[in-house]
């Protein structure tokens, strides 16, 4: 699908080497975004998480995107939005990132490179995105110890398999897990990922699992309780 539509924007998906899931989609809609947030994308891809935050009251959204060809294509699903005044998007990877900007963030969000030991895949874009070479998670989260606001919040989705190893990365920096939701498909199978809610507090944090699908293309009443806003099956007439 080389555009995808929501209720309130469209996102053109043609260059990013990762396309929109639902997943991602949902990870997108469930933001810890309060009204009048700064907001920082890390590995914008398609843009559409910073368009989620910008519908959720974001005050103003930069969207960080390592490759040319998805950062060109970002600009323009920006341009193309109804916030395209409050949304920024940036050329460069977030560690030089980090490096040259003043600005701290009240929350900072990513769906970064999956994998450290796979196969890559042949696309190379694809491959940038999702293989960690370019962002090994400890330098993930050196810059965003930088960049967060001491009462903000850092929002990551990341696989189950991998969330031990930068949790340790995390509280080494400072950075405590407050919220674990992992997310599966069906009653019936395991989750694959979890969105992790980070920040500067000790918080007790008790994992949460969200059941996507009740069956095949029936969403739960949680799911749908976040989704409702966004995907176009849900818009009222």
């Amino acid at each position: 699908m080389t555009t995808f539509h929501c209720q309130q924007f469209s996102v053109r998906q043609l260059q990013s080497g990762m396309k929109i899931c639902t997943d991602g989609l949902l990870f997108g809609a469930m933001a810890p975004v309060k009204a009048g947030d700064t907001v920082l994308d890390i590995g914008a891809g398609t843009g559409v998480l910073s368009l989620c935050a910008a519908q959720l009251g974001a005050q103003h959204v930069t969207a960080v995107e390592v490759t040319r060809e998805a950062y060109e294509e970002v600009a323009g699903n920006f341009r193309t939005s109804s916030w395209a005044n409050r949304l920024a998007a940036v050329h460069q990877d977030i560690q030089s990132y980090a490096l040259v900007t003043t600005q701290q963030y009240d929350l900072i969000i990513s769906n970064p490179p999956f994998f450290e030991q796979h196969s890559k895949a042949d696309d190379s874009l694809r491959c940038i995105a999702r293989h960690t070479d370019s962002l090994p998670f400890a330098e993930l989260i050196t810059a965003v110890e930088k960049l967060l606001s001491p009462h903000g919040k850092f929002y990551v989705l990341l696989p189950t398999h991998g969330i031990q190893q930068f949790t340790q990365h995390a509280l080494a920096a400072g950075l405590f897990l407050n919220r674990q939701v992992s997310y599966r498909g069906y009653a019936h199978t395991p989750a694959k990922v979890s969105a992790l809610t980070f920040s500067r507090s000790h918080a007790t944090c008790e994992p949460e699992l969200l059941t996507i699908y009740q069956s095949k293309g029936v969403y739960t009443l949680e799911s749908t309780t976040y989704l409702q806003s966004f995907l176009l099956r849900f818009a009222k007439n």
